[in-house]
């Protein structure tokens, strides 16, 4: 392959590049666009401008990096999903980011809440669970029935009263249980059992 083969001439700024400096273009005789990958970068992102379109800045990053279009920071590859739709095969935002909104989604689609309610919530409680006094309030608890949120609380808190039922008599049963209080039910017949008044 001689030295002419291996560069081409930008049509737009009249530099003489590698090939690899160009994009493809199957219908142009050589096989690749007129312009390099810069020019037309360039003139793309004018006629976006001139449109009134939002057009990010470009930003210069090392090799293996990518800037974050949320944060704006720089940070390598394997803090990025991947994303075969993309050009690169990375996501737009960086994990941190998309875990974030990720979770105020979630909050917005399940609760109806903000994140700024549920710290509000929290901040109202002093950053503790309000049934056992003990651990940090993280989960938000809502009545499957109306589906209105109650508050805040830990884990077992919020479990607990998920496999009780969300019924106010069973965890009145198990407070008395608990406490020694217990009742048992009454063999009346085979099979039927009367319950303690």
């Amino acid at each position: 392959m001689s030295q002419g083969d291996e560069v081409k001439r930008c049509a737009r700024c009249g530099e003489v590049k590698p090939r690899t400096a160009f994009a493809i273009r199957r219908s142009n005789i050589d096989g690749l666009q007129r312009e390099c990958r810069e020019c037309a970068a360039d003139r793309h992102r004018k006629r976006q401008i001139a449109l009134g379109k939002n057009v990010r800045p470009r930003v210069q990053v090392p090799e293996g990096h990518q800037c974050c279009q949320r944060c704006g920071e720089i940070k390598p590859y394997s803090e990025w999903h991947r994303n075969a739709t993309t050009s690169d095969g990375l996501s737009t935002a960086c994990k941190a980011c998309r875990a974030v909104a990720a979770r105020a989604d979630y909050l917005m689609r399940s609760y109806g809440l903000t994140e700024a309610e549920r710290e509000e919530m929290v901040s109202s409680q002093m950053g503790i669970c309000s049934i056992c006094l003990r651990r940090p309030a993280v989960h938000v608890d809502h009545c499957h029935e109306t589906g209105k949120v109650r508050g805040v609380l830990c884990f077992n808190c919020n479990s607990a009263i998920g496999k009780l039922g969300d019924d106010p008599d069973t965890v009145r049963r198990a407070a008395a249980y608990l406490e020694g209080t217990s009742w048992k039910p009454t063999l009346v017949a085979p099979g039927v059992y009367q319950l303690p008044s």
